[in-house]
């Protein structure tokens, strides 16, 4: 779970990083009240998305950059009111960009030099690995592109942590001598303290910045949680809600639901995350794409069945719904009453197809024959998927 970038400074300046003051804002004239108790110019305003790449933005209304420097609070209101109810697309969100709710108002220190430090997972050394480079910023992919020898790293034993001595040897690395890098290496204790204990599965700042008076500072931070630990941090659970700007991912953690809504026209209902990989990937072979990701899980009851089925069914962008199950621990009978129910309900005016295989496979397709439904039975996948694109094709 990734969280907004006000939120990951609130984070981590509770473990003593360096963060430049600042605070979020969601209308115009809250922004200029939080920049006029601000006491130090130039200040910053930031659009607040989940995504990267937000200073290279631009908005659908023709505003540019996600990110800009303001001189005082009415252009700082000006700027917030630019951006505030529009949407930001970057290189990270697609062309349908994200809809910008919040903007953070932060002072923006002279800058002399920009790092890169990030502390992340390494599966394959399943361990932590920290990795920085001397030249952080907006350019960093280009960099570990065309230039990796400039992307250091130091793998870090989970059981005997991150030592000081480390740090420091780490941070000279990256070219940094005397009270810099005393104050960098203390950064990077700091940030895996925080990796480690809040169960984090990326903690990562660009630029770390050097800013006047030999001084380091956090100019942005971008941090994201395993969410199979959340129950061990109900205060970062709580920003769950705060998190989800999909009215469909909305509905889905309510019912207790994995689903991602995505940009295609094709509605996903399966039962495992790995036969839904396989669906997407075969809807795509047959040249469309998916409007979501959604896996019911094997133990989801009937009315969790209704509710996902009730969220397809009412997402505009769907043409067509794929229901693939495998009957397992979740017996297909049991899918194909929550779906009867979901659709006697809804009323949907898009073509259903649907492939059920395994634990009462048989009773399900007898149940869905007999409910007089419009839906249309496919005997393997690859007869499902084209029959959903076909069916999606007819409805546009």
């Amino acid at each position: 779970m990734n969280v907004f970038e006000y939120q990951a400074r609130d984070l981590l300046a509770r473990y003593g990083l360096p963060i430049p003051a600042g605070r979020v804002a969601s209308s115009p004239e809250e922004a200029r009240q939080v920049a006029e108790r601000l006491t130090k110019r130039p200040l910053v305003v930031k659009a607040q998305i989940l995504a990267g790449g937000r200073g290279k933005g631009h908005f659908l209304s023709g505003f540019a950059g996600g990110v800009r420097l303001c001189g005082d609070p009415a252009q700082v209101e000006g700027v917030a009111r630019a951006m505030l109810g529009g949407t930001l697309v970057t290189a990270q969100t697609g062309p349908e960009g994200r809809p910008v709710h919040r903007v953070l108002v932060a002072e923006a220190p002279q800058i002399v030099g920009e790092l890169y430090l990030a502390i992340l997972i390494d599966r394959e050394h399943r361990c932590p690995v920290l990795v920085g480079s001397s030249r952080g910023g907006v350019d960093i992919e280009e960099v570990a592109r065309k230039d990796p020898e400039e992307i250091h790293r130091m793998w870090i034993d989970p059981q005997s942590g991150l030592w000081p001595y480390q740090a420091r040897g780490f941070v000279a690395r990256l070219g940094l001598r005397g009270a810099l890098l005393n104050r960098a290496s203390d950064v990077v204790v700091r940030l895996y303290r925080f990796f480690y204990e809040n169960d984090a599965s990326l903690a990562e700042i660009n630029p770390l910045a050097v800013v006047e008076d030999e001084e380091i500072a956090v100019i942005d931070a971008k941090v994201g949680f395993d969410e199979n630990a959340l129950f061990r941090h109900p205060e970062i659970a709580g920003y769950r809600e705060e998190l989800i700007e999909d009215s469909r991912e909305a509905e889905a953690v309510k019912a207790r639901l994995n689903y991602v809504g995505l940009s295609g026209e094709i509605g996903c209902m399966v039962n495992g995350a790995g036969l839904a990989m396989a669906t997407m990937d075969m809807l795509q072979r047959c040249g469309a794409e998916p409007a979501n990701f959604l896996d019911v899980g094997g133990g989801a009851d009937q009315d969790q069945v209704a509710k996902a089925f009730g969220i397809l069914v009412t997402d505009p962008k769907v043409r067509s719904i794929l229901v693939h199950i495998f009957g397992g621990i979740m017996r297909c009978d049991l899918i194909a009453r929550g779906m009867v129910e979901a659709l006697s309900q809804v009323k949907p005016k898009v073509p259903i197809v649907v492939r059920l295989q395994g634990t009462n496979f048989g009773e399900g397709k007898e149940i869905l024959e007999r409910s007089g439904l419009p839906i249309r039975i496919a005997d393997d996948l690859a007869d499902a998927a084209e029959q959903a694109v076909a069916a999606a094709r007819e409805a546009r």
